[in-house]
């Protein structure tokens, strides 16, 4: 019998939150072990954030030569060679590979376990035929997509994030059902690479953002050519002569959609099966595990980080949560997570973020007090770009603090990021105002927003008065 593994830490899950938990606690010379059972890298190395923004990115090359003729430079329509692009995904997926492989974190002092992982009981794994007594465990195994019952999908071929990369022919009509960033995202790049799109969604497309902000993009992938219908119920899927064919209810009649391919991309389910979280003694329901705000689970030796946590489902937030569990884990301090200022972005063309509470929230919650907009239109590197399109909204509280942000348009994730510290601080429009930007930057934007919080003062009349008053003083 091998003999019992004794570490300070045990990591399960290979994804973006248990390897940055891990990396970082073999930094302090901790022992550490992690188990994973599938690929390193997780689902974002393999299936998510690398594979899809370098589709993504294909697509804007191609949108480029094809808006080439605004900037004075003639070329023909793009040829798409699809199983290259698809090798183009490969090949960044291979550069990244060995920041996440078992090699590198072995070379850190990481023992790796490539094996399924169970608890036995409330301080005890077991993974691979080994057994693991760690002071304490942190559960990263994130989610997978979800697949709804929709009548005839088991027996019609389908695929998902986790297989759509896979795929090296281009598609002649890909259907997507599910509106939200996957799917629309997905969507936009492959109609840009040739295929026709239409996109499915039971209720409103980008749903958890501004619709004011969400018009735009939705505008933009209709101008390429996407059909997108929303309030489209799909009721069934059956076998077709030249693939699936899907049946949706809007209303009306039942009305059919021939397809060649069939994306499903409506969400996705935390992990939470086969891990043994009951005879750990450790809470969890559909949502995943249920966890405080320190991120500890009902049993104290139990942390839980990433889409398993019951959050927000993004890469940054797996990292971020793994950042805070290290602090009671290593150091004993202790922590409380934070929400309010989680950012969020969809990559499409134009980019749309999110930071804080949109319009419609603040005003539900009772803390909106104004929200201030600045156009892409007006900026003088969205002119040069020629990506006019966008638009900047700050969503105020009490006393000008910026309590939330939204933005679409060129480079809108990047803006994102400050716009994050922005919120995260709990700045106010008086430090946007006084932040020195370079000229010319798309960042601008934000600047010029913040600018208009000031704006009805030049108009009132003591203000005016006082102005002219000093001005006699010489």
């Amino acid at each position: 019998m091998a003999p019992i593994l004794k570490p300070d830490l045990c990591v399960i899950g290979g994804g973006s939150g248990g390897l940055t938990t891990a990396a970082a606690a073999a930094a302090f010379g901790v022992k550490v072990v992690l188990i994973e059972r599938g690929k390193m890298g997780g689902d974002c190395l393999n299936y998510g954030c690398v594979p899809s923004k370098a589709l993504i990115s294909a697509g804007k090359h191609v949108a480029a030569i094809r808006e080439a003729g605004r900037f004075g430079i003639r070329v023909g329509e793009p040829e798409i060679d699809f199983a290259a692009v698809k090798d183009h995904v490969r090949g960044v997926i291979a550069a990244i590979e060995p920041n996440d492989s078992v090699e590198r974190f072995e070379s850190l002092g990481v023992t790796v376990i490539q094996a399924d992982a169970s608890f036995v009981d409330e301080k005890t794994v077991s993974a691979g035929g080994r057994i693991v007594e760690a002071r304490r465990y942190v559960v990263a195994v994130g989610s997978s997509p979800l697949v709804p019952p929709i009548e005839g999908l088991a027996e019609t071929p389908y695929f998902t994030n986790e297989t759509i990369f896979e795929l090296r022919e281009r598609p002649d009509h890909l259907v997507v059902v599910g509106g939200g960033p996957i799917g629309i995202e997905m969507a936009q790049a492959h109609r840009r690479l040739g295929s026709r799109v239409t996109v499915l969604e039971g209720g409103s497309f980008l749903s958890r953002d501004d619709p004011e902000l969400t018009a735009i993009v939705l505008g933009r992938l209709r101008e390429e050519g996407v059909q997108l219908r929303d309030k489209a119920k799909v009721v069934g899927v059956t076998r077709g002569e030249n693939g699936p064919r899907i049946t949706i209810e809007t209303g009306g009649s039942p009305e059919t959609i021939d397809a060649s391919h069939l994306l499903v991309a409506v969400g996705r389910a935390p992990n939470v099966a086969g891990l043994g979280l009951d005879a750990a003694g450790v809470d969890y329901d559909a949502k995943g595990i249920k966890v405080g705000p320190d991120l500890r689970s009902s049993n104290r030796r139990v942390y839980a980080v990433g889409d398993i946590a019951g959050g927000p489902q993004f890469t940054h937030v797996a990292n971020y949560q793994a950042g805070l569990v290290l602090r009671p884990i290593l150091f004993r301090l202790p922590v409380r997570e934070r929400r309010d200022h989680l950012p969020h972005v969809t990559f499409t063309d134009p980019e749309l973020g999110q930071v804080g509470p949109t319009e419609a929230e603040a005003k539900a919650a009772g803390d909106l007090h104004d929200v201030l907009r600045w156009p892409y239109g007006e900026n003088d590197r969205a002119q040069a770009e020629r990506h006019t399109s966008g638009l900047i909204k700050l969503v105020l509280g009490r006393k000008g603090r910026v309590i939330g942000a939204g933005v679409v348009g060129m480079a809108a994730g990047e803006i994102t990021n400050m716009l994050s510290l922005v919120v995260g601080k709990k700045m106010s429009v008086a430090d946007l105002r006084d932040f020195v930007s370079p000229y010319p930057t798309l960042s601008e934007i934000g600047k010029r927003a913040a600018t208009v919080y000031y704006r009805p003062y030049t108009e009132k009349p003591f203000v005016r008065r006082l102005v002219g008053l000093l001005a006699r003083f010489g």
